[in-house]
């Protein structure tokens, strides 16, 4: 029954509803938030690279880009939750979409101004840097796409899942600071275990930003199935497990 109830919640939307001037304002925080993020994320890696003269990624280094996508996103979902729901990733708003919380039309809308977000943010540094090389991800040596491909639906399960239980679940109560401090801190370590191994993008904006400024598009689509794959797997299984609603209506936008 509980499957049924999550196929009556996904919808297409309506252009009436999901077209208006609070949806363009919903966008347009996505697209203020995912820039804010990416520009703090790729902005401390080519920071490093700037310092180490492009040398190899050390755990120093690891650890310094792992903490800077963790603030950049805690901010990210902070300074937009009251208005878009914070989701500042196609995977959120993906798995979002799956559970029935955001309708597909608000969904396609949030993706373009995530992905614009993120193709902003590496122009913008591009430029700021003199020109450096934006750098897109990555395999390490030894890695197969497959490796990979497992890793970002792991990982993404995991951010998708926190976003789940403490921030769309109604039942979560009055979490205030709560909420955006573990979607970043979970967002942290998970970039500590595959940081090193695949990049640990967690969010099909981060890669294609870069890989469109640099116009470097190899493997990168293990950055978006691995992502898509595993933010749908939670939105299905908190909705089918732990969810619990009162009405079949979606969420206008998975708000917090």
């Amino acid at each position: 029954m509980r499957n049924f109830i999550i196929i009556e919640r996904i919808t297409i939307g309506r252009v009436a509803d999901d077209f208006h001037s609070n949806a363009f304002k919903a966008a347009l925080a996505e697209f203020i938030s995912t820039l804010i993020f990416v520009f703090a994320g790729q902005g401390s890696t080519m920071a490093y690279n700037k310092l180490t003269s492009n040398a190899p990624t050390s755990p120093a280094g690891l650890i310094a880009v792992a903490l800077a996508h963790a603030f950049g996103l805690f901010v990210g979902v902070a300074v937009s939750a009251n208005i878009s729901g914070g989701h500042v990733n196609p995977a959120v708003t993906f798995g979002a979409f799956i559970g029935g919380n955001i309708s597909l039309l608000r969904g396609i809308l949030y993706w373009i101004a995530q992905l614009l977000g993120s193709t902003v943010a590496c122009l913008l540094l591009k430029y700021t840097t003199h020109h450096m090389t934006v750098s897109v991800f990555t395999l390490s040596p030894g890695v197969t796409v497959w490796n990979a491909f497992v890793f970002e639906i792991v990982m993404t399960f995991a951010l998708v899942y926190t976003v789940y239980a403490t921030a769309i679940d109604p039942k979560k109560g009055d979490v205030g600071v709560i909420a955006p401090l573990a979607i970043g801190f979970v967002l942290g370590a998970n970039i500590l275990a595959g940081g090193a191994f695949e990049g640990a993008a967690l969010n099909p904006a981060v890669p294609f930003g870069p890989a469109l400024v640099s116009w470097n598009w190899y493997h990168h689509w293990v950055y978006w199935a691995g992502p898509l794959i595993g933010g749908g797997l939670a939105g299905i299984v908190y909705e089918l497990i732990f969810m619990s609603h009162s009405t079949h209506e979606p969420l206008p936008g998975g708000e917090f």
